[in-house]
């Protein structure tokens, strides 16, 4: 990322393929980084001065369409044929063949083999995420308990996450876009039910009834429709229906009953007993927002709040929304706060937002939704990830927001940082803890495009680009900077997802910066000497270090630090754990927006011992403990507490599971002492056809 804009393309960005030639039609089925030579296509008549060169596709496991190839030299006089073989032997020449022929220091020098095969992940099973759903279970069936489940567990854990990658003979581009599919584990006396069924959305329904994708999604562009003009698809960009609505994200309850997610003003209401769809409902229709967020804060009053776009006279802005608990929470739903984004035709791309006591956190980072790209799309029938811009020389900003007056209280800054979840906020001491699962950008959404996830072991970089860590920023309260008279520019960027890609070129350039650990941010500019230190960022951000720099946290134990500059308060963060984090979760009923010690995450490390770890994080001692077990891959650990819990850690985790490899028909419950990371019981069920991985849950207590 040499320019102030990083330019990633999309699907294959991270994966350096070879460009395709023009006359071959098909890039995905050529061998990585060796496409096959200029040859004659099979059957015609070869040049008697000029050998064969034979091109053969070999379909493998995975999604329709995706493969390996072998080339075949062949003498003008000669006939071969090729046996019949099995796909396990056709991969493991190709594992060989690549051992011999690559070149770590040539394609990368930061490259680094980890087995002789030519896989440089090989604890790592990426098929987990490329599983479909071809039968729902709408039944619940019965699986097998071993060790312990606590008799006082009762209740229902939900799960929402990617179910099915295909549509007729069309396969979707990016994990983001697949259909939604619920799974539930009802729990009650000891003993265990599964059951999972697709969320009837819109999208589904249309898709399935042309039996290709017809709407639209993050990183899949839909069929276009010959009826439709450009006059029709520039309509539809002012009607709020005519997206998306596959809620497939996560799961949260309004009052007593619940409902599916995604970054849409669309949510489904389902029955938390038989997964069934009662309803679909539009948040634009109650208060005027565009967008919101996959993951709204619900209050031990029952009240939810979430956080939105809108558009304004002005210019887009964020709007912070209230559900007020009742009968009527939509009808109720009103505006409580607002602010302008930063930059008046890119509105940030937000996935979460955090809650105190006393404000509303608003963390914006540089990566953006372009409203004029937002435009082409949608009259070129274009994907949604084209319209994302990454800006990686401008500061992620900070913003504070009264929670009684709605009013902007305060905004810091930092170095540039991507995030999709906020771990927890919270007030102490006269400062704000803002804990964040970070990323150095948004490589990590490109790791999640279909070809990225097949081809991972082929790519040496694809750990680091999804390399993240759990950091600790510490807001000071009452040091409000000078008014800068500073503007904030706003540069020339290139499309994160390759709108307008330069010519095409064999792979994408990284700067010196990309695959750095996250880690570099709390720790870069650090001297030996603390009078000389100069924190890394200051000129980057525009913001100029003034001569006498005292650092303004004074929270006690605390590494993380802030320093005042000409135009604001600039903060560096601490690093909570070195473990990759994601899908994090607390004791939220008791602590979210509270002091708090403890959470819990599955590993985003792919190059991990074992990447399905769970891990459990100790924020105040800064220690970890884990679970994990060979090929098992936990989603999201949902902590449930005790009976009258006597400490915040006193409960136990609920983790759905499955396992990689070719028993994609399983999939488990695991149990374990929220206190020890201890296994005390699992519940094992073998279905009747593929279940995927998951994203977001909840648990439903007494939903039996």
């Amino acid at each position: 990322m040499n320019n102030a804009a990083s330019s990633v393309l999309p699907r294959v960005s991270c994966l350096q393929l070879a460009t395709a030639p023009q006359e071959h039609p098909h890039p995905n089925h050529w061998l990585m980084g060796h496409p096959p030579l200029p040859s004659r296509r099979r059957g015609e008549s070869p040049s008697e001065h000029l050998p064969v060169v034979i091109w053969f596709p070999l379909q493998a496991d995975g999604p329709r369409g995706l493969g390996f190839g072998l080339l075949v030299g062949v003498a003008p006089s000669t006939h071969y044929t090729i046996p019949a073989m099995a796909a396990g032997v056709f991969k493991s020449f190709m594992r060989d063949f690549f051992a011999v022929k690559y070149d770590d220091q040539q394609s990368d020098p930061q490259s680094e083999r980890i087995d002789g095969n030519g896989r440089h992940y090989p604890n790592c099973s990426s098929d987990v995420w490329l599983r479909s759903c071809e039968r729902e279970i709408v039944d619940p069936i019965e699986g097998h308990v071993s060790g312990h489940i606590p008799s006082w567990i009762t209740g229902s854990l939900l799960r929402n996450g990617p179910g099915s990658w295909k549509v007729g003979d069309m396969t979707f581009g990016h994990l983001f876009d697949c259909s939604a599919l619920l799974h539930r584990f009802a729990i009650k006396n000891g003993r265990v039910t599964y059951q999972n069924r697709f969320v009837d959305t819109e999208t589904l329904r249309k898709n399935r009834a042309a039996q290709r994708i017809v709407v639209t999604e993050f990183g899949t562009a839909a069929v276009p429709d010959p009826c439709h003009s450009i006059f029709d698809r520039f309509a539809a960009i002012f009607r709020p229906d005519s997206g998306s609505d596959n809620s497939m994200i996560s799961i949260y309850p309004f009052g007593d009953q619940y409902y599916t997610f995604t970054e849409t003003p669309f949510m489904h209401r389902i029955n938390p007993c038989t997964l069934a769809t009662e309803a679909r409902i539009c948040t634009t229709d109650f208060v005027g927002v565009v967008n919101h967020t996959s993951h709204p804060h619900v209050l031990p009053s029952g009240t939810v709040y979430n956080l939105g776009t809108t558009m304004t006279r002005s210019g887009p802005a964020y709007t912070i929304l209230c559900f007020p608990h009742g009968r009527q929470m939509f009808e109720d739903a009103h505006v409580v706060a607002t602010l302008p984004c930063r930059w008046k035709l890119h509105p940030g791309y937000m996935h979460t937002f955090g809650l105190t006591d006393h404000y509303f956190v608003i963390v914006e980072q540089p990566l953006s939704v372009s409203l004029t790209e937002y435009v082409k799309a949608q009259v070129q029938g274009q994907n949604l990830s084209a319209c994302l811009k990454w800006f990686e020389d401008r500061p992620t900003l900070f913003h504070l927001i009264d929670r009684s007056s709605g009013k902007l209280v305060q905004t810091y800054a930092s170095e540039a940082f991507f995030y999709l979840h906020i771990i927890n906020c919270f007030e102490l001491d006269g400062h704000v803890v803002v804990d964040i699962c970070s990323y150095r950008n948004p490589e990590m959404i490109n790791c999640m495009y279909l070809e990225a996830i097949s081809n991972m072991q082929s790519n040496p970089n694809y750990a680091s680009l999804f390399r993240g860590r759990p950091l600790r920023f510490v807001l000071p309260l009452g040091t409000v900077p000078p008014p800068s008279s500073e503007k904030r520019n706003l540069v020339r960027s290139l499309s994160l997802a390759g709108l307008s890609p330069p010519k095409a070129r064999r792979t994408m350039k990284h700067s010196a910066s990309q695959y750095e650990d996250i880690s570099y941010m709390p720790t870069n500019g650090r001297q030996e000497t603390p009078a000389e230190e100069s924190p890394t960022g200051f000129e980057k951000t525009g913001c100029k270090v003034e001569d006498n720099m005292i650092n303004l946290v004074t929270l006690e134990g605390s590494a993380a630090e802030a320093y005042r500059a000409t135009s604001g308060i600039f903060l560096r963060p601490e690093m909570l754990c070195n473990w990759g984090c994601e899908t994090p979760r607390i004791y939220y009923e008791q602590y979210m927006g509270k002091n708090y010690r403890y959470f819990y995450a599955i590993s985003s490390d792919v190059d991990a011992e074992n990447p399905g770890t769970l891990i459990k994080v100790d924020v105040w001692n800064k220690t970890c403990l884990t679970w994990c077990e060979d090929n098992v891959y936990p989603s999201e650990p949902i902590f449930v507490p005790a009976p009258e819990p006597k400490s915040e850690d006193d409960g136990v985790i609920l983790a759905s599971m499955v396992v990689g490899g070719l028993n994609d028909r399983y999939v488990g419950l695991i149990v374990l002492c929220a206190k020890t990371m201890t296994e005390l019981g699992r519940c094992d069920f073998h279905t009747n056809g593929p279940v995927p991985k998951c994203l977001h849950g909840w648990f439903a207590p007494n939903a039996v």
